[in-house]
């Protein structure tokens, strides 16, 4: 079993790629306020569809890799989403007079995050099971 101090090294180092990866994004579209925040919109959504592929290898075909899940699920893909800034570009659409559109993103992030994962998981779950036959 993995140390303390290997978890916390392989967390960080992911943190790292996934927050630089999010930072890129954001840096090659960006958004003002009162805008639909694609960028965020589309880190989210890809990062709840691998979070789903990722729990569906890592419990079914490489359950004894300990540090692959805090480096990319916590890591990784917790540096690369970002649902505080997703809150964030809720209230400076509400607050700059776009609340239609700040509603239609606060919808749209929940519906299509949470279809991400399932199809993620689900879509991962029918390959590896069609892999074992």
């Amino acid at each position: 079993m993995p140390g303390e101090k290997q978890v916390v090294a392989v967390v960080s180092a992911g943190g790292v790629i996934g927050a630089l990866a999010r930072y890129g994004l954001s840096v090659a579209w960006p958004h003002g306020p009162g805008q639909f925040a694609w960028s965020t919109f589309v880190v989210n959504v890809s990062g709840c569809l691998l979070m789903g592929v990722l729990m569906v290898v890592l419990t079914e075909v490489y359950p004894n890799q300990r540090l692959v899940r805090p480096f990319l699920g916590v890591g990784v893909l917790g540096g690369y989403t970002t649902f505080s800034t997703y809150v964030i570009d809720v209230g400076h659409n509400a607050t700059s007079g776009a609340a239609a559109i700040g509603l239609a993103y606060f919808l749209a992030t929940v519906i299509a995050a949470l279809v991400a994962v399932w199809a993620g998981a689900t879509g991962t779950a029918h390959l590896v099971a069609r892999r074992r036959r």
